[in-house]
């Protein structure tokens, strides 16, 4: 059937803006020790919004506002050819969203809990997906969500003052201002007790565990631990994170990666010897 194939890579390729990424230590007088780069940071964090990963497909947005997507298309999750004047891009298991320049959205694929219903929102800064919902932060530091909320994970609409949002399998997480979390969804494994953290400039989820970037560089984690993928507290120096369903990656200032949790079957912490930069 049509909709079975799988989106095809041929021809293409994702060109992403030339920018330097390396972190640089503050030297303010006021800086923390070891503290790493605002402007180290902010340009991990650009470069991760052009790229994207549901369950069985990958997303890519090129320079000049297009995106382009390879792997399964079975529910249309791929089907972004025709996206213009894109920002940003995210991905749940089965469907795709984009923000558009204008603070607009886009979004294809799997709409079964309401996921996609995102044509109403405005002013938009970012949208992060969980496994089956989408959540939305606005210019002015509010949040909307859509898709499944049977575990609470789309309770954010009393949320304020938020600078960044992250989603694990069904939960959901906010940055505030401050550098405080706030959390809300399924906490079996203790993926939202994130009421102590301090400091934190940026946070990333896997399927049941939640991980904090601190401004000095460090790192922190909760919740499900069964694969070692909040074993991060002694990490340093580190600009960016990113989770997996059960491994948690690390991007150093100087290039190099760490990974931990699991790596028995697919080998997705061999990351060694990396140098991205």
């Amino acid at each position: 059937m049509e909709n079975e194939r799988e989106c095809s890579s041929k021809d293409t390729e994702i060109e992403i803006d030339n920018v330097n990424v390396v972190g640089e230590v503050i030297e303010a007088e006021s800086a923390v020790p070891g503290a790493v780069s605002e402007e180290a940071r902010t340009t991990a964090a650009d470069m991760a919004k052009r790229i994207a990963c549901g369950n069985t497909h990958t997303v890519g947005l090129r320079h000049d506002g297009t995106v382009i997507a390879v792997g399964s298309n079975q529910i249309g999750q791929c089907n972004v050819e025709k996206w213009t004047d894109i920002a940003a891009v995210s991905c749940g298991d089965w469907f795709t969203v984009g923000v558009r320049q204008d603070g607009t959205a886009a979004a294809v694929g799997d709409n079964e809990y309401g996921q996609c219903s995102v044509g109403k929102w405005r002013e938009i800064s970012s949208l992060v997906c969980g496994s089956m919902h989408t959540i939305c932060l606005h210019t002015d530091g509010t949040v909307s969500a859509s898709g499944r909320t049977e575990e609470g994970q789309c309770n954010v609409s009393a949320w304020r003052r938020i600078t960044s949002v992250a989603c694990g399998d069904s939960h959901t997480v906010g940055l505030h201002r401050d550098g405080t979390v706030t959390a809300v969804g399924s906490n079996e494994s203790g993926q939202c007790d994130v009421d102590g953290w301090r400091d934190i400039v940026a946070a990333a989820c896997g399927e049941t565990h939640t991980v904090g970037l601190r401004r000095d560089g460090t790192v922190i984690a909760v919740g499900g631990n069964t694969e070692g993928q909040c074993s991060v507290s002694e990490w340093k120096n580190i600009v960016a994170v990113a989770c997996g369903s059960f491994h948690t990656v690390g991007l150093r200032q100087d290039g190099t990666v760490l990974a931990t949790g699991d790596n028995d079957e697919y080998g997705q912490c061999k990351v060694k010897n990396w140098k991205l930069f």
